[in-house]
């Protein structure tokens, strides 16, 4: 008798129709032939339930891919067979339990996984589209909001994934499929125990920069346990420089906004620290917006900081990635960028997407007069109180003034909650920050307690004063006004909110706003020791 162990996935264009593949990969023609032994037919049915309808093609690790039905439901499927069963097939059928654990609109459904010993099956979502790797081969690469509308996605559905606690382990642009009505599914997770969630975020990176460019980041080596096949040898590699590094979007093409690339390639640097998936997934929705709605004009999205305890450069929020242009250098930006426009619309032989265009560097234009940078100073506090607007007790709000004493050894402490989300009965807390008076802010850093939570920065112009009602109204007025969005870095207890504050805008009141908590050995606690900030 079959044993079904259970509820892997992926799909593939050929020839403008749509391939279910396992690995995200077709076969090569160099790949070993699969055992013809026991071989299903057109018309079969497996398990007493899936018919087999069309034979689609061989993926690169030798399994069988089909079109089927569904014979009860009435539904497509796909169906990925493997020669043989048992020992041989233990990790394909482990992938699918495992995904079939998981449901989420950005993943594929996994239906079903038996194992009848001579053979073994999976039944999984049919999805008529392509994956990403076939849609750029074809059309080119994608706009910035389309791009980043794929990176949500992708995100979503790894913070699903780990949520439980698995990781993926097979992302890239042949595992992310785009479905006909423009739905975007990640497909084949792996369980062979060599990958981690971070390597997960990274490859979100790695799809974000082949969207963009058509390139891919990583080379020829194999990406997250895949062989490297003929689905992974078509993609090109990225443009580099003569040390090996890889150029920025913006540097293979014009368009990309600074934000966007910097994103991208913050999440490639193995010296940053990412963030977690799930906080990914939010900043990626914060910037996935319809093209209508003047995508190319936001700003202010998640950063990544190296070192956390640095001070950020005076023009580290006016642009750039790890070095800040004066005025000087910015002009140069901006007459590269006119002279790669130029060349695009008048059919220069050059092509920008495969030569890389050189950062300028603030000498690049000397001869162009510039103004002095503004002092950038720690500001000073005029008030600060705790804003709690979910809460009649108000029995958390004493010792705020210890945020801005200046030690870090003493600050102001929230509850023990039972849920990391303040127990689900609250928004969360903040610290409300007065500066007195208008001022330029380039940053604000808060050290905490312990790592793990998570915050987000607002401004507004009211203080309605110290209440319940005033809270609320607070809460309201400021949430309407976010600036950038928070970051934990992996080895520390600091945010820092660098991004996002206008150079054209004065600011006097800041909500630095906690929204989720880390856990201790009693429930859910955080404390926030010190807020300074920076501007002038």
């Amino acid at each position: 008798m079959p044993s079904s162990t259970g509820p892997s996935i992926g799909t593939i264009t050929e020839g403008g129709r749509v391939t279910q593949v396992g690995e995200g990969q077709e076969a090569e023609e160099t790949a070993p032939p699969v055992m013809t032994f026991g071989a299903p037919t057109a018309g079969e049915i497996l398990a007493e339930r899936y018919e087999l309808v069309e034979h689609i093609n061989n993926d690169s690790a030798g399994r069988l891919v089909w079109r089927g039905v569904d014979v009860v439901l009435r539904r497509p499927v796909a169906v990925v067979l493997r020669y043989p069963g048992g020992d041989s097939a233990t990790e394909m059928l482990q992938a699918a339990v495992a995904a079939s654990r998981v449901i989420h609109p950005n993943l594929v459904g996994v239906y079903d996984a038996i194992d009848e010993a001579d053979r073994a099956y999976v039944v999984r979502e049919w999805v008529d589209g392509q994956s990403l790797r076939d849609l750029v081969a074809a059309d080119g690469p994608l706009d910035p909001a389309r791009a980043t509308a794929v990176g949500n996605a992708v995100a979503s559905a790894l913070a699903a994934v780990h949520a439980t606690g698995m990781v993926h382990g097979n992302v890239h642009p042949g595992t992310v499929m785009i479905s006909d009505d423009g739905r975007v599914v990640l497909a084949d997770a792996r369980t062979d125990g060599a990958d981690s969630q971070e390597n997960d975020i990274r490859a979100v990176g790695g799809v974000l920069y082949f969207a963009l460019t058509g390139h891919w980041p990583h080379g020829e080596a194999p990406l997250h346990g895949a062989t490297a096949g003929h689905g992974r040898a078509a993609i090109p590699d990225a443009v580099r420089d003569a040390g090996g590094a890889i150029a920025a979007p913006r540097q293979v093409r014009a368009g990309v906004p600074a934000y966007l690339d910097d994103l991208t390639m913050d999440l490639l640097d193995p010296e940053i620290a990412p963030t977690s998936s799930d906080v990914l997934a939010a900043e990626l929705g914060r910037l996935d917006i319809p093209a209508d709605e003047h995508f190319l004009a936001q700003a202010g999205p998640l950063r990544f900081t190296a070192d956390p305890e640095e001070e950020p450069s005076p023009l580290a929020a006016a642009g750039g990635r790890k070095v800040a242009f004066g005025i000087a250098g910015l002009l140069a930006v901006a007459l590269v960028g006119l002279l790669i426009g130029i060349s695009a619309l008048g059919g220069d032989d050059k092509d920008p997407k495969t030569e890389p265009v050189a950062r300028p560097s603030s000498s690049a234009a000397a001869d162009q007069p510039t103004q002095p940078a503004a002092t950038v100073r720690k500001l000073a506090v005029e008030d600060v109180r705790i804003i709690d607007p979910d809460s009649k007790s108000r029995d958390e709000l004493s010792d705020a003034e210890k945020v801005i004493d200046g030690s870090e050894d003493v600050g102001w402490e929230t509850d023990t909650y039972n849920a990391p989300k303040f127990g689900n009965f609250k928004r969360g807390m903040g610290v409300w920050i007065d500066l007195g008076s208008e001022h330029t802010v380039k940053s604000v850093k808060a050290v905490l307690s312990a790592s793990g939570a998570t915050a987000q920065l607002y401004t507004g112009t009211t203080d309605p004063g110290s209440s319940s009602s005033g809270d609320k109204k607070l809460y309201n007025e400021y949430v309407k006004s976010p600036i950038g969005a928070g970051f934990a870095p992996a080895e520390g207890s600091t945010l820092i909110f660098s991004n996002g504050f206008d150079p054209d805008r004065k600011y006097r009141y800041l909500l630095f706003w906690l929204t989720e908590l880390p856990s201790n050995d009693r429930g859910y606690k955080i404390g926030v020791q010190e807020i300074t900030v920076q501007g002038s």
